[in-house]
């Protein structure tokens, strides 16, 4: 085959671009995370573990939206099966800027079920990341789960929260 300096040119440009763009993505949501995860961090380290769930998630909410980001929350996700579709299958507790999903929890210890929750709610909706937070844990290191669907990070796969 024989191609033009021009098309080659082009080619170069176009795979730049998507490189470019992905690089964008993958950075964008890391620093999506981050900001989440220190959210997350800042709630638990000053209201302590204890409370109702939805105290945390009013909180947490509040502080991703001071970063100016997008959060949606009690996000209905539909899900289709063998035909069967049901528009209100369940409810994602937050989704910041369409790209993270987090699901909160405030019990004393997390169970291997409460992961894979989190990992199916990622495949029917699509997203490649998703936090699980445990504010009932003793420290927030303790009760922060990342999980991952795809999503291309070793450092993402989902393991086995509780051994």
């Amino acid at each position: 085959m024989c191609y033009t300096v021009k098309a080659v040119i082009k080619f170069a440009i176009l795979d730049h671009a998507k490189t470019a763009k992905s690089l964008r993505n993958i950075v964008d949501i890391e620093k999506i995370v981050a900001i989440v995860v220190d959210c997350g961090f800042r709630t638990h380290t000053g209201l302590g573990p204890g409370l109702l769930e939805s105290a945390y998630h009013a909180v947490v909410v509040e502080l991703i939206r001071r970063h100016g980001l997008l959060v949606e929350q009690e996000v209905p996700i539909a899900i289709n099966f063998d035909g069967i579709e049901i528009d209100k299958g369940f409810r994602a507790d937050i989704i910041v800027e369409k790209q993270l999903l987090v699901e909160l929890k405030s019990i004393e210890r997390l169970a291997p079920i409460h992961g894979k929750q989190v990992l199916t709610y990622l495949r029917l909706s699509n997203l490649r990341l998703g936090l699980l937070m445990n504010f009932g844990a003793p420290t927030f290191k303790e009760g922060l789960r990342r999980i991952s669907n795809g999503y291309d990070d070793s450092a993402t796969t989902y393991r086995n929260p509780v051994s």
